[in-house]
């Protein structure tokens, strides 16, 4: 059985090598934290300003994105063994007093089985704290939602493009929601969005505490004039701030 990863640089006409790779974490709650990477392809939704467009925008997907770009799937998507992604991983961590492990996309929990079984090859080689990154709109199942430690959900608001009824899927949040281990980082572009958050978090009961602001941008400039304002607002309502340390350090790269 094969998992669908990105790739980090595609060769010619056939993909690269899979986004697998260290790095210190650059968003949310673990920003700062040494951590194993894997990237997974394929997404539901189509996020306009999405910085990874490459794991989902393939060619023949007419989806909108500001940069109008489409991708060879053949040069950016490959598949591996799930046996062999484990071994990747724990390899990078080795080295790690604490090893910890984001799975992000794409939207990884449209890989759940796989991920299970990947991740029970990863449980016999090396014990790591396990993060899901997704979108929010898939419930975990039971048998990857007790084998991840943390679960960072973003939400997709309203200038992400998507339709509401695709974004915001009350029964995936409220599983979320219940299972207590759940971060809600929300993209923000304008002040504008900051009521939106506040609607939502009262509609599906976001503990405040667990409400990260994170300011959409893909370049150092963009980012800290939106974090300038984006503090007050934080202030004012209770949430946290998320900088983009990847974008700062590595610019707007893959396998970063």
């Amino acid at each position: 059985m094969t998992l669908a990863l990105a790739t980090v640089k595609p060769a010619g006409d056939g993909p690269g090598e899979p986004e697998i790779f260290a790095a210190l974490q650059g968003e949310g709650a673990s920003a700062g934290r040494p951590c194993v990477f894997v990237r997974l392809s394929r997404c539901n939704l189509a996020c306009e300003w999405c910085d990874t467009a490459y794991t989902w925008r393939f060619e023949g997907d007419n989806r909108p994105h500001r940069d109008g770009v489409d991708f060879a799937r053949a040069a950016n998507q490959v598949t591996l063994e799930e046996a062999d992604v484990a071994q990747r991983i724990a390899a990078l961590g080795a080295s790690m007093p604490f090893p910890r492990l984001v799975i992000t996309g794409g939207e990884p929990l449209l890989q759940a089985p796989a991920l299970v079984r990947m991740l029970d090859h990863l449980e016999a080689l090396a014990g790591f704290y396990v993060e899901v990154e997704t979108n929010g709109t898939v419930a975990p199942p039971e048998a990857i939602a007790h084998r991840v430690h943390q679960f960072n959900v973003s939400p997709k608001l309203a200038h992400s493009g998507n339709a509401r009824d695709l974004a915001i899927r009350p029964e995936a949040l409220a599983v979320f929601v219940a299972g207590g281990r759940a971060w809600f980082k929300f993209v923000i572009a304008s002040p504008d969005d900051i009521a939106e958050v506040a609607a939502l978090a009262e509609a599906h009961h976001l503990p405040a505490p667990r409400i990260l602001l994170m300011p959409e941008g893909r370049d150092s400039e963009t980012l800290r004039t939106r974090m300038a304002w984006l503090a007050r607002e934080c202030l004012a309502h209770g949430y946290g701030l998320s900088d983009r340390l990847h974008i700062h350090l590595s610019g707007d790269t893959r396998g970063t």
